[in-house]
């Protein structure tokens, strides 16, 4: 199977990180159209109120995903069901079970309090779940712990999305070992692009767009992110066949 590259559109952004960044849901759909013609396989959008908080409301949520679907974005779409939306773990179990139109896959930090219970959740209700551990940062090995604690009975719908803080091979060398489920890497600002071409080196999926870095390889400002979609396809076109000792 090929890696997928993951579109990442707004983020947690605001109109103050500039114009890459989509607002509306109309500006969303366009951005996740385009991201998707330059090469996206799966569009990540974070829901927000009309006064621009995240939400997890079955209102903003469902609206959101129907108004992407029927603007033929085509591909899998993914939400978050993280602290930045609903703070209490209670009310993230609460807000996911109530959602009427539901995501292709949702994103559950194991940084956060309560994931385990919402990924099964999530799976009970037919939502993939990319399971976010950091790797490299302050957050220490808990996330992992708790990610490797949890019993992965549906490997098939359940994807390891590793937060590197830097393009440290050694912080994914144990990867392999771990159970046998898709892997993703992604890195923010800085760490975007080194970890996009670690990712293409090790040969599991990657992610960009505006949510996760707002500029280009060579350090100009990016315009949108089929912009970052496109880029991130070079770069890993040339990182993607590195040869003997490449990969895990």
């Amino acid at each position: 199977m090929t890696p997928v590259l993951l579109a990442s559109v707004n983020g947690a952004r605001s109109a103050a990180d500039g114009p890459a960044v989509p607002l509306s849901p109309a500006d969303l759909a366009g951005a996740a159209l385009a991201a998707v013609a330059a090469g996206a396989g799966e569009v990540l959008v974070h829901p927000r109120t009309p006064c621009g908080r995240e939400s997890l409301s079955p209102r903003v949520v469902g609206p959101l995903l129907e108004t992407l679907r029927g603007a033929g974005a085509g591909v899998p779409l993914v939400v978050p069901a993280a602290v930045a939306a609903e703070p209490g773990a209670a009310e993230r179990l609460e807000r996911v079970r109530s959602w009427t139109v539901l995501p292709d896959r949702a994103v559950v930090h194991f940084a956060e309090p309560g994931a385990r219970e919402l990924a099964a959740a999530l799976l009970e209700r037919g939502v993939a779940v990319d399971a976010v551990v950091p790797l490299g940062g302050p957050v220490g090995p808990d996330p992992m712990a708790r990610f490797l604690a949890w019993p992965v009975r549906e490997p098939g719908r359940v994807r390891l999305v590793a937060e590197l803080a830097s393009a440290d091979p050694s912080l994914v060398a144990g990867l392999p070992g771990l159970p046998p489920v898709e892997v993703l890497l992604f890195g923010r600002d800085a760490a975007a692009w080194p970890v996009l071409r670690l990712a293409g080196r090790c040969g599991t999926g990657a992610r960009t767009g505006a949510g996760d870095v707002l500029h280009l390889p060579d350090g100009r400002p990016a315009r949108s992110n089929a912009e970052l979609v496109a880029a991130a396809r070079v770069a890993l076109r040339e990182t993607a066949d590195p040869g003997p000792g490449g990969r895990f």
